[in-house]
């Protein structure tokens, strides 16, 4: 509970001292003074008020901490315990690499919107990418609405500030042939398989490569994704689980897919006994012969380099994702059961990035309706003028 005490300094003027909670970035003891005029009881009564603020966290001391020093303190105390490691060090990166040197100095209850403005225009004008500095910006906003929170500022000065706007990236997906030379120019690598996961499921880079044998179920054609694998800036690999609920699911496999996989298990079990090591449950699906992972960034560098002595440009990996939704999509699968099958957080993650598909699913639908109402016949010459034109 929080306490304080009143003073008077004059007839008529009274002198209110409030004990605030400490700076949880300096570590200093913090109090609010605040001069009132009027009677002692009404003094009481606004220091009765103060303390219920502070009580209540609705009361602001702005704090004399500066961002760089803030900004360390917010990676170590929030960002460490509660976020994914990959996702703490990319912060970490950001902060040591741009914003603490640019906007580091500045106290942190006294950060301006046009601090933060100025800041973005000169990243741009510098050559970074919208995307990259949008980036920047999203880091920034999420450690000071954890400062608002803890009640040291009184607002987010990146709320009134112009966020970069990237431009859309053009979704690149394969077509049904492009799917067969992708797998056909693979199958003499230790990354066909993995490929042929990707392709055939939709599954994200991490979710692949983290995928243990215990995880798949051959027989009945099911996959558990319960992790997600991530390869560290300073060389660790840590598995851990995903972010969201919608993305721990189970999900169907292709029947060809089933029997390629069991295939790729003996092979990989024979493989082990040949090198004198064991094969376990617990060993990885998609992994180099001795059962060590494969590096992330190594399986996106080959698929590249495959697809453009293929002839394909600008076809990431991620794409295959892309494939493997854009053929459902346009096979009339449900939007819901993409959604699912994919691991959205939600349905508009869903519709925000294949929403482009809806409208030849609704002129399929209409032309449905007219095939199950089974048109009369003197209807079929205007019909034939439908069908007809252009």
């Amino acid at each position: 509970m929080a306490r304080g005490n009143i003073s008077q300094r004059s007839p008529g003027t009274w002198s209110i001292r409030v004990e605030i909670p400490t700076d949880p970035v300096t570590g200093k003891r913090r109090q609010k003074r605040e001069t009132f005029r009027g009677t002692k009881r009404e003094a009481e009564t606004k220091l009765t008020a103060l303390l219920k603020e502070v009580d209540t966290g609705g009361f602001v001391n702005p704090s004399k901490a500066n961002l760089g020093k803030y900004l360390n303190q917010w990676i170590e105390d929030y960002a460490r315990p509660n976020l994914a490691p990959k996702t703490t060090q990319n912060y970490e990166h950001m902060i040591n690499k741009h914003l603490a040197p640019k906007l580091g100095i500045l106290t942190l209850g006294r950060i301006r919107p046009d601090h933060i403005q100025t800041y973005i225009s000169d990243k741009l004008t510098s050559g970074l990418s919208a995307k990259t500095v949008k980036h920047h910006y999203v880091t920034l906003h999420t450690a000071l609405a954890h400062a608002l929170k803890q009640g040291l500022i009184s607002r987010n000065p990146c709320d009134s500030v112009t966020a970069p706007k990237p431009q859309q990236q053009e979704m690149n997906v394969l077509d049904e042939d492009g799917v067969q030379r992708v797998l056909e120019a693979a199958k003499s690598t230790e990354y066909y398989y993995l490929f042929y996961f990707l392709l055939f499921t939709g599954c994200r880079r991490s979710e692949a490569l983290a995928l243990r044998w215990l995880d798949l179920d051959l027989t009945l054609a099911q996959a558990s994704i319960t992790r997600s694998m991530h390869h560290l800036r300073d060389g660790r690999i840590v598995f851990r689980q995903p972010k969201t609920i919608r993305s721990r699911r189970s999900i169907s496999l292709p029947p060809s897919l089933a029997i390629s996989l069991r295939q790729h298990r003996t092979g990989q079990a024979s493989l082990k006994a040949t090198l004198g090591l064991g094969f376990s449950d617990e060993d990885l699906v998609f992994c180099h012969s001795d059962g060590s992972p494969y590096l992330p960034d190594t399986i996106t560098h080959y698929w590249t380099k495959l697809t453009r002595r293929l002839g394909f440009q600008g076809i990431r990996l991620h794409d295959a994702r892309h494939t493997h939704a854009t053929m459902l999509m346009k096979d009339n699968v449900d939007p819901l059961t993409v959604q699912r099958r994919l691991g959205h957080a939600s349905i508009t993650t869903t519709f925000d990035i294949y929403g482009h598909l809806i409208p030849e699913h609704e002129r399929q639908a209409a032309a449905k309706f007219d095939e199950r109402m089974a048109i009369k016949p003197w209807f079929e010459p205007e019909m034939e003028a439908v069908r007809i034109s252009p």
